[in-house]
């Protein structure tokens, strides 16, 4: 990675390939089941689901503390001192995890902390063009490399539908009487990421299976998304049959390279199983 090394937290939701390939250092967010604190990314997001359906209670997420980032600031620098650490944090106004990289870096030069104002795959594909920007570029001064996160950072676009509207309702973001009509009327809300914010932009009517090929027509049109990558984030639940269906419709709409982001649990506490979502970069 030339001059550079990335670190990010676990709700980016990083490939675990694509964080080999890259270097790329994963901090853990952390999951509370009841009296218990789990490590995201320990553990498989289905025992979220397990734990909601024998409880009625949603495990609770937190971001990173100060400890966390210190820990692997010292470890990167240990093992790399030549190296500046970027790190590209999971959107700033949703978690303390942004705010507490920039507690632990104070007073360490060689440490950039930026905010992608995105989530799961949204931050994946945001870290991903900068990983290979310093690999094709490894001699690139810092302001060149922020020049292209700023850039990305406005560019990328997120659009998701839950799979359970009852996760929603359980975290309080649906009222009851919104989780009856949209479960009587087939509907699902899409969520997109404005600003770093997630919010419900429209609803759609009809199955996953039917929704999710529309959603991608709409998106990739209405944003005019680049053709080289589009990534589909999902949590576990979603039928193999979709992705496959998904995968094929990309390849016809001309897009290069296809990326699946399975979602962690920070991002699968809200959503549920069985989530699917487009994420990609409008154009230049």
């Amino acid at each position: 990675m030339g001059k550079y090394m990335i670190i990010t937290e676990t709700g980016a939701d990083v490939p675990a390939e694509i964080a080999k390939e890259y270097e790329i250092t994963i901090v853990p967010m952390h999951v509370l089941f009841g009296t218990e604190t789990r490590d995201d990314g320990a553990f498989p997001t289905t025992d979220l689901f397990d734990y909601y359906k024998k409880t009625g209670k949603l495990p609770q997420t937190s971001g990173c503390t100060p400890a966390d980032f210190t820990e692997q600031f010292d470890l990167l620098h240990e093992k790399y001192p030549d190296r500046h650490i970027l790190y590209l944090a999971y959107s700033a106004v949703t978690t303390c995890s942004y705010q507490s990289a920039v507690i632990a870096s104070q007073n360490r030069d060689y440490i950039s902390c930026y905010d992608t104002k995105s989530v799961s795959g949204a931050q994946t594909m945001v870290i991903l063009g900068v990983a290979k920007f310093v690999r094709q570029h490894p001699d690139a001064t810092l302001p060149a490399v922020e020049a292209v996160i700023t850039d990305l950072v406005a560019r990328i676009q997120m659009g998701f539908f839950p799979g359970d509207l009852v996760y929603l309702k359980a975290g309080g973001r649906v009222s009851n009487m919104a989780y009856l009509g949209a479960q009587i009327l087939n509907l699902k809300p899409l969520i997109e990421i404005r600003d770093g914010v997630l919010i419900s932009t429209r609803k759609y009517r009809g199955s996953m299976a039917a929704i999710a090929p529309k959603l991608l027509r709409e998106f990739t049109e209405n944003h005019r998304l680049e053709k080289n990558i589009v990534a589909f984030a999902y949590s576990a639940g979603l039928d193999d049959g979709i992705k496959r269906d998904i995968t094929d419709l990309a390849r016809s709409l001309g897009f290069q390279e296809v990326l699946w982001v399975e979602t962690g649990c920070v991002v699968s506490t809200h959503s549920g199983p069985g989530a699917f979502g487009v994420v990609g970069f409008t154009q230049k």
